[in-house]
Order: structure tokens, then C-alpha cells, then sequence
């Protein structure tokens, strides 16, 4: 079972706890929103006030909700874009960020702010597109993570761990929102055959 990053509490004066980033990657169908609810949720248990935002384009599930596969959700923001982080956050401890492959590349620098204010932040999103390519802004905020977590699921087609979304229908546009009737997990060697 995986356990969230210990961060040491070193205050930097009497009132300010420093920020960081965790970042939670992987295909489709592997547990990343999932994963995000659950530490926002803990987050809330312990008495911190959390915020989570999701892409506007996202309304699979619930326009305004954060929602997993398993239909665990939390109530959210929908964004256009990543600098309305900003002008939403307020006292929060603790923010949330969902399909942050979605977002554009001004997140990167949300997130910085964020973190510079002492918040946490935990973002989730595709690391791959359905071509097997980075999806950008992720490989970035790879790098700009103080924790990153890859999930992996499972390859529907032989069990193996399934690092890879692959898309079923011939449809060659990048953002292609979906769910199993479009996409399935694959390993590598599933992908790529």
C-alpha cells in the first residue's frame, strides 16, 4: 500500500509552514483521481481546508465534481485555465488539481505560487497521451514535483501491469475526453503489438 511522502514541519518563522507539490501519474483506469480524493479527504479529517479544481472540458462524470471511476467524488471548481487557481485560492491548506494534463502550461507557475504561499498541492493526470507521447504540461511538472507517484493499472488484454492508455477508435485528435468504450489499459507489449 502506498503511503503519503513525510514531509518534516521545519517552519521557516513563527507563522509560516514551507509548500510542496505532489504529483499522482499514470494511464487511464489506474486510480489516479481516486488517489487525489483520498489525500484530500485525509487532508480534511485531520483539519486542514482543502480546494480541488478540475478542467471546465471534463464533464464525464458531473460538470462541478471531481469524480473517480469508482464514483468517489468531491465537490470542485471547473476551470478554463490554470491562472483562475490563483484568483480562487484563499486560506486553504491544502489544494487539489485533476486531469492536470488538460490545463495549460501557465499551471506550472500557479503550482510555484501556490507552494510559495505554503500551500500543498497535489495534482493528478495522464503522464502519456493515447499515442504513447508525454502529455504536456505533465513531463514538466514531473521535474517541478517534490513527490511524484506512477500508478500503474492493469492490461486488460493479459494482466501485466499497464502503464499505457490506448485508444480504440480511430480518432487521431489528442483531447479525446472518454471512458472504457474508448480507451482500455495496456502494458507495453500490448501497446505497442
Amino acid at each position: 500500500m502506498y503511503n503519503e511522502p513525510h514531509v518534516p514541519f521545519k517552519k521557516t518563522d513563527e507563522t509560516s509552514i514551507p509548500g510542496w507539490f505532489e504529483l499522482v501519474v499514470g494511464p487511464m483506469f489506474s486510480g489516479k483521481t481516486e488517489e487525489l480524493i483520498r489525500r484530500l479527504k485525509r487532508a480534511n479529517i485531520a483539519g486542514q481546508s482543502t480546494l480541488i479544481f478540475k478542467p471546465k472540458m471534463d464533464t464525464r462524470y458531473h460538470k462541478s465534481h471531481v469524480v473517480s471511476h469508482d464514483e468517489n467524488f468531491l465537490v470542485s471548481k471547473a476551470i478554463e485555465n490554470s491562472k483562475e487557481i490563483l484568483e480562487m485560492v484563499k486560506d486553504e491548506n491544502v489544494i487539489g488539481i485533476d486531469e492536470v494534463q488538460f490545463l495549460d502550461d501557465a499551471v506550472i507557475e500557479v503550482i510555484r505560487e501556490l507552494t510559495k504561499a505554503g500551500k500543498r498541492v497535489v495534482a493528478a493526470g495522464l503522464d502519456k497521451d493515447y499515442a504513447g507521447n508525454p502529455f504536456r504540461p505533465v513531463p514538466d511538472l514531473m521535474a517541478e514535483a517534490d513527490y511524484v507517484t506512477k500508478l500503474h493499472a492493469i492490461c486488460v488484454r493479459c494482466g501485466a501491469p499497464a502503464s499505457f492508455s490506448y485508444r480504440k477508435s480511430p480518432v487521431k485528435e489528442k483531447l479525446l475526453l472518454g471512458e472504457k468504450e474508448d480507451y482500455e489499459a495496456r502494458c507495453r507489449s500490448c501497446f505497442f503489438e
